[in-house]
């Protein structure tokens, strides 16, 4: 078994962000590769994913950003090193990465030292990344790099978000907003792993669309003034027993509208913006619970893999770009054009 040793200093290319703007700023560079601590595996990375938070992180819209950064979460590859106190990973084992750090003791919270991979520690937009030994799990046999790459953060906040939080069970009607994002795919295909029937919300109707082709009830698009009335239509009369929201604005608002007396709602991220007004009435009239959820604890990262290995369920790749195109793959989600993940492959 192999030992980096820090006293040479090799480089390796990575996608680096020195300034915040558009997405040009992302640069392709060599840099040092990453120096190994005793409890990390270094990964010779073949595929990594993008998520909202790397643009909001270039955008300068996410807390505590420290710059020069490697961005990226989401990763998958092969060891190429082992720290001095690993025995028990051989160098050469295909894994996927838990970006996920410090989560903590403590099921129901991450402990406030929790990180997210690709800042405040470098990420997976590169050849090599440094990780926690705890933080990598063997990847699925089934996938390939790209479709391994294209899991870790998106389907475990997901799979919180539906079975841990909102327990969905067989038979109840699911409501999953802003579909094609990578949260929501995952919490759709999830929930309807699980035998719930989904109806979804998007701002594209071609999405929506895509969503009925992979056997969703239906849709409705929420540029439309009326897509409450419309979805209630869409419902004729069944109740609505869980909302999984990932868009935040005024589509929380609405939810406490949308969902039957009892119901149960779940808010993993805010990509519309904050939410203005909320009605708490509805919230104590119809017995509702809130939940808030985040990322994973380590149980459920491989609770998700185990789901995914034992149902052989793969994950909707949008697009594939190669890491000197990031700029491009950024560009991509800014536009809010992909259904499913957008994938770096690293060579």
């Amino acid at each position: 078994m192999g030992h980096c040793t820090t006293s040479e200093v090799r480089g390796m290319q990575a996608i680096v962000l020195r300034e915040l703007g558009e997405p040009k700023k992302l640069r392709l560079e060599e840099v040092p590769e990453p120096i190994l601590g005793p409890l990390e595996v270094v990964v010779r990375l073949k595929a990594a994913a993008l998520n909202h938070r790397d643009l909001w992180i270039r955008q300068g819209l996410y807390a505590n950003i420290q710059l020069p950064i490697i961005l990226g979460s989401d990763g998958s590859g092969e060891v190429v090193a082992v720290g001095s106190k690993i025995s028990t990973i051989p160098v050469g084992q295909s894994v996927i990465i838990n970006p996920c750090l410090d989560w903590g003791p403590d099921p129901q919270v991450h402990q406030p030292k929790m990180r997210i991979l690709g800042m405040p520690h470098n990420g997976t937009y590169a050849q090599l990344v440094a990780v926690p030994a705890a933080n990598i799990r063997p990847k699925p046999p089934g996938l390939s790099f790209e479709e391994a790459a294209a899991l870790p953060l998106a389907a475990m906040t997901a799979y919180r978000a539906v079975v841990t939080k909102a327990k969905v069970q067989p038979g109840e009607i699911v409501l999953v907003n802003g579909i094609g994002g990578g949260v929501a795919v995952f919490a759709m295909q999830l929930a309807q792993a699980f035998g719930a029937q989904i109806v979804v919300t998007s701002g594209s109707d071609a999405k929506i669309h895509r969503a009925c082709r992979m056997g969703v009830l239906g849709g409705v698009n929420y540029h439309d003034s009326e897509w409450n009335q419309q979805l209630h239509r869409l419902l004729d009369g069944r109740p609505l027993a869980v909302i999984l929201d990932g868009t935040g604005g005024n589509m929380l608002e609405k939810a406490l509208e949308m969902i039957a007396p009892a119901g149960r709602i779940v808010s993993y991220g805010a990509t519309l913006g904050a939410t203005k007004q909320i009605e708490v009435r509805r919230i104590f009239w119809k017995q509702l619970t809130i939940m808030g959820s985040t990322m994973a604890t380590p149980h459920e990262f491989d609770a998700f893999l185990q789901l995914y290995s034992e149902q052989q369920l793969r994950p909707l790749i949008d697009q594939v770009f190669p890491l000197e195109e990031a700029s491009l793959a950024h560009q991509r989600m800014e536009k809010a054009e992909q259904f499913g993940k957008i994938v770096l492959t690293i060579s």
